[in-house]
């Protein structure tokens, strides 16, 4: 098979030697396996995290008692009827006639029930200038939102009839209608204008467009075969929105990036005078095995949030790890096989003021080589600084504060709703967000559960948990009662924390807790938010372990060198560090937050720093095993280690900042969204790709890699019976040099 004799071994060079051979079938495969994903997956439905299934404990418990019970929770409204002078109280004809109006408007609608007037359920602040209307939507809590807008509008009415009012509503569907108008288009501009950047980026790449077109319909095709299998596994598996939007996030990423080290490979092996067989052969055997490498190891990464116990991290987990298996298994069967039909096709749509460099600038980057010249020129001084300003831009992570944005710190003042929000909570601490007890009895009526009820009612005012109003709401028929208690502290996530505390340690115990057969599990956002914090603290340890050993053996297994399995970790470590030290500096601290619109929120989300650590440690051995197999692939050749070192880091660099900057993007895109959580998540991801393709694999590894010389190929004797996955292939005959016209274009004889 072309020029060389040499016989090709490794998963890799196999898969691709006979996609190359048989083309059509390739082809076909990979298209049938789409279709049929997609199919398969359209006609199962998908299967999506259910509340019961969110959170493990007492947050957990209660939505499953809800579930048996066959109950749906309504979607609760409130409207908030506030005097804008300190000399109107509820008490007022004006103010009485404006909550009567509200009142008859939003029962009219027809779309509202069990409406409670503040004058009946003591829902009138302490000052007496704020009340609230009450009531439930119709239907199905989960499509509230869309039925919400005619009980907006009439309240909207009413608030042009009473000037001196203050009249708002907020609850359950109306901020999911306000939402989903303000943000819910900006995951798909997002998700729309990432595929056209990543185009941009690699046509200015390739300086063609077919071959920029190449990694971009790969890694549409992989995602596309994704979102069909994640319908077929979401019946094991539920899985969820944010789960989508990751895997499309992930697969964009990594599809572009491991069909352009093999399309790069290929049309260097062609530049540096081989055949277009030998060429696609050596693509197959060298950047082919590192796709793998990587892609297994991505994938591992990704395992890692199965270990969390959260469904949406598992269903994160899942979808993030088939889409990279999707896209490495396209990568090595479907890709050869085009890259074999299309020839000198590839190089179709060319851009002409890119073509010149692109053909002549050969594939060493100057500034990279100018940067190496240096770096190991003097490897210890580089080592220490590029190590010191990691080190340094890592520091404010120490002090990393997590939580649960309130809605004020996830949208800021961008929203009017927020400012609702607000006014409630100041004039009733915790009214809109209240902790709900569910109770399950035996008999709910029966005598003693009815004093243990009014017992914990009393209690929870008196304890200071709760300044009340303590509502309880029967249902007979199941035998369950809902108890909505507003926490002292209201958006203050501390203090309401504490609240919760009282309520779960001393207020239940004392009452609920003393009669026979009576669950009363406590749940709520303050809840939800404490369930979640605690489970994931715990799955940290074993994420973390997870990650870092299995990647340590795949390093070790792929290299067979006990230096390399060590140094990629550490750097890995270096880098994911940095992100946090980023992350916190920026929406902790506020040092340059205004860039990104980020001021004012003073906390990273709790779910992001375990996330981060899990993509970023996945997506930094991308470019690791493409830069160490390059360096390796060299020594083995017969270069020195220096030589291989530079060598191996120059030619890779043109693609490593390619891919980089493609990844950048694509998370810079998200960074620009509204909620705070997604700028968090955008500019943790951008700013680690950053700092991974150019301090890390640039001029850290490559110093470090120079001070260890050959103790970098080190493995111990008792280490030398492991598996052998290395895979090398031996040298290559050098082709004769193909003629190239004064524009670079092949001369054909």
């Amino acid at each position: 098979m072309g020029n060389g004799d040499s016989r090709v071994r490794g998963l890799a060079a196999r898969a691709g030697g006979w996609s190359a051979r048989h083309r059509w079938a390739a082809v076909g495969i990979w298209v049938l396996f789409v279709v049929l994903a997609m199919g398969l997956g359209s006609a199962a439905g998908r299967v999506d995290v259910g509340n019961s299934d969110q959170l493990k404990g007492e947050t957990s418990t209660a939505a499953r008692i809800i579930e048996d019970a066959g109950i749906e929770e309504p979607a609760s409204e409130t409207v908030l009827v506030q005097a804008r002078d300190e000399g109107l109280t509820a008490t007022d004809p004006a103010f009485r006639s404006a909550v009567t109006a509200v009142v008859t408007a939003v029962e009219k609608t027809g779309e509202v029930t069990d409406v409670t007037s503040p004058y009946e359920s003591g829902t009138v602040s302490k000052d007496g200038r704020s009340a609230l209307v009450q009531f439930d939507m119709r239907g199905d809590s989960d499509t509230a939102g869309e039925r919400v807008e005619p009980v907006l509008n009439a309240v909207e009415e009413v608030q042009k009839d009473h000037e001196a009012l203050r009249i708002e509503e907020i609850g359950g569907a109306s901020m999911m209608k306000t939402f989903d108008d303000a943000f819910g288009d900006d995951f798909k501009k997002a998700e729309y204008s990432a595929v056209p950047v990543a185009l941009g980026i690699l046509l200015i790449a390739f300086g063609a467009l077919v071959a920029a077109l190449l990694p971009v319909a790969l890694a549409i095709t992989a995602i596309m075969a994704t979102m069909g299998l994640m319908g077929l596994v979401s019946h094991l598996q539920p899985m969820s929105e944010t789960a989508n939007s990751v895997m499309l996030l992930v697969g964009l990423a990594v599809g572009v990036d491991y069909c352009l080290f093999y399309l790069r490979r290929e049309r260097e092996e062609r530049a540096a005078g081989r055949d277009a067989r030998t060429a696609l052969r050596i693509a197959a055997a060298t950047s082919g095995r590192a796709i793998v490498v990587s892609g297994v190891t991505v994938c591992v990464a990704m395992a890692g949030m199965l270990f969390t116990g959260l469904a949406e991290f598992e269903a994160m987990g899942l979808a993030s790890l088939m889409v990279v298996a999707v896209a490495m298994v396209g990568s090595v069967t479907v890709l050869p096989a085009l890259l074999s039909l299309l020839g000198e096709r590839v190089e179709k749509g060319r851009v002409p003021f890119l073509r010149k460099r692109r053909d002549g600038g050969g594939n060493d980057s100057r500034f990279w080589g100018a940067v190496l010249d240096r770096v190991l020129a003097r490897p210890l001084l580089a080592a220490v600084v590029a190590t010191g300003a990691l080190l340094a831009v890592a520091a404010p992570a120490v002090g990393m504060k997590t939580q649960n944005l309130t809605l004020d710190q996830e949208f800021g003042d961008s929203l009017p709703i927020v400012q609702t929000y607000n006014r409630v909570n100041e004039a009733f601490p915790g009214g809109s967000e209240p902790a709900e007890v569910v109770v399950r009895a035996d008999d709910i009526n029966a005598p003693e559960v009815k004093s243990a009820l009014a017992d914990f009612r009393e209690r929870a005012i008196g304890s200071g948990a709760s300044r009340g109003p303590v509502e309880i709401k029967l249902h007979d028929q199941q035998n369950i009662a809902f108890v909505y208690v507003p926490l002292v502290g209201g958006s203050d996530q501390d203090r309401a924390g504490e609240s919760l505390e009282k309520l779960r340690d001393e207020v239940r115990p004392a009452t609920l807790g003393e009669v026979d057969g009576v669950e009363a599990p406590i749940t709520g956002q303050v809840a939800g938010s404490k369930d979640f914090n605690d489970q994931l603290v715990g799955s940290v340890v074993p994420v973390f372990v997870f990650v870092v050993v299995f990647a340590f053996l795949l390093m070790l297994l792929s290299f067979r060198s006990l230096t390399i399995a060590i140094t990629s970790i550490v750097l890995n470590l270096l880098s994911v560090g940095a992100a946090y030290g980023i992350l916190v500096a920026v929406f902790q601290h506020g040092w340059g937050a205004s860039l990104v619109g980020a001021e004012g929120v003073g906390a990273i989300i709790t779910w992001l720093p375990l996330f981060l650590f899990v993509i970023l440690f996945g997506l930094s051995m991308d470019y690791h095993v493409f830069v160490v197999s390059r360096i390796r692939e060299a020594r083995m050749r017969g270069r020195t280690t220096r030589d291989a070192i530079r060598h191996g880091v120059v030619t890779t660099a043109g693609v490593v900042t390619s891919a980089a900057v493609i990844m950048v993007a694509v998370f810079a895109i998200f960074g620009t969204l509204s909620m705070q959580s997604m700028k968090q998540m955008g500019v943790g991801l951008a700013a680690a790709v950053l700092i991974d393709a150019t301090i890390i694999r640039g001029v850290l590894l490559p110093a470090v890699m120079a001070l260890l010389g050959e103790r970098n190929w080190y493995l111990p004797k008792w280490l030398h019976r492991m598996p052998d996955l290395t895979h090398d292939e031996s040298p290559e005959a050098v082709a004769r040099p193909v003629a190239r016209d004064d524009e670079g274009e092949p001369v054909r004889v």
